[in-house]
């Protein structure tokens, strides 16, 4: 580790899905926002050329040169570094594939700290990538668009990770605005902006964080995945995404019960976030409730990602007088949203708190969240976590 100052620090934000679950490896659509939590990347220059990896959430760091990191991930998620530390690396190994000899990659000591929760649904992977995309993108002039750097944290932690996500993650965290979602669709990765518009309504986003951890490269995730493949290849398409609700009916005879469920929920989760897009345009957000119940059920039932404790918040936020209310993420754990008048915040965090307690589980971590700007520099050596 070298002494030197900072060159500087970039951050970048998690994000809220607020509608369109496990659709964007379907080549379907999503609206996710960015979040005003974020994790931040402070950056140094090394005289060597390895590149340091550390960060305050794990005590283990990390060193790699960097014409090590092709041999480093020859196979996804290597054991020869912690595991915590193949999403910066992995960006780095990503980058410069993707930017080829316009890279001039030399050594830098990265620190990592970040008020992203982990393992709550809110993408805290994302945002480590982004952060050091942009980061890397700056210092080692590889002149990489957003656009680009978001496909550069997705195939880090598609390959050097082995995790099999989208990039609506990355996509998020990269481009979000102040108070607006981003629509993305997720073959052709096509872009637009949807102004929320949730201060105007007096409205908040409240994240019911129910301490279930998940992890995206193990077990359920990628069962999920593999009916939606084997559903998408029974009815001939290239993905779900090419199926409309008027398919439906045919899919249900040419493939099992639980494959046709996967489907379902895909098709109609699609179907929900395009209806989400354009009631947001025509009526503002007090009118999506319905909508964000109708895509919880969708994943309770048919995608079967929820769990006990993600139901229980969903119902009880809307008891305490929610707008609507959904998980949040690939499910099995993590989060919940819920769309609050801002004079009901205490009142639906009180029931949800008073829900769990005699569900008997865990207390939630309950708070709130706003649709914030994407990746970017801050002032240099200053910033730092929210």
């Amino acid at each position: 580790m070298t002494d030197a100052a900072p060159l500087g620090v970039w951050s970048a934000p998690g994000r809220v899905n607020l509608i369109g679950e496990h659709t964007d490896y379907n080549d379907g659509f999503v609206l996710p926002f960015a979040i005003d939590a974020r994790t931040a990347v402070a950056v140094a220059p090394r005289t060597d050329e390895v590149l340091r990896v550390r960060s305050s959430f794990d005590e283990t760091p990390a060193s790699v040169p960097i014409a090590g990191l092709d041999e480093l991930f020859a196979s996804a998620a290597p054991a020869s570094v912690p595991e915590w530390s193949t999403y910066p690396l992995g960006v780095a190994w990503a980058l410069r594939h993707a930017a080829g000899e316009s890279a001039s990659a030399h050594g830098l000591d990265l620190a990592i700290a970040s008020s992203v929760p982990v393992g709550a649904g809110l993408s805290s992977s994302a945002a480590i990538e982004c952060a050091v995309a942009v980061a890397l993108d700056e210092l080692w002039n590889a002149g990489l668009s957003k656009r680009e750097l978001a496909r550069v944290g997705r195939t880090a932690e598609n390959e050097a990770v082995g995790a099999p996500t989208g990039i609506m993650d990355q996509t998020a965290s990269m481009l979000g605005e102040t108070d607006a979602a981003v629509f993305l669709d997720c073959r052709t990765l096509e872009t637009e902006v949807v102004p929320l518009g949730l201060s105007d309504a007096g409205l908040e986003v409240l994240v019911i964080d129910t301490l279930v951890t998940h992890a995206h490269s193990t077990g359920g995730y990628r069962e999920r995945r593999a009916s939606c493949e084997r559903g998408a290849a029974a009815m001939g398409v290239a993905a779900l995404r090419d199926l409309t609700l008027d398919d439906l009916e045919r899919a249900a005879s040419v493939m099992d019960d639980e494959t046709f469920r996967r489907v379902r929920h895909i098709v109609t989760e699609n179907a929900r976030v395009i209806e989400t897009v354009r009631v947001l345009r025509s009526d503002g957000p007090l009118a999506i409730g319905e909508l964000l119940l109708a895509s919880h059920a969708s994943m309770r039932d048919d995608f079967e990602i929820s769990v006990p404790e993600l139901d229980t918040a969903v119902e009880a936020a809307m008891v305490g007088g929610a707008v609507g209310a959904r998980m949040t993420g690939g499910g099995f754990g993590g989060a919940a949203i819920a769309l609050v008048p801002r004079d009901r915040v205490a009142e639906v965090t009180d029931a949800v708190t008073a829900a769990f307690s005699a569900s008997g589980f865990r207390t939630p971590r309950v708070f709130t969240v706003r649709p914030s700007a994407g990746a970017h520099r801050d002032d240099p050596g200053g910033a730092s976590p929210r």
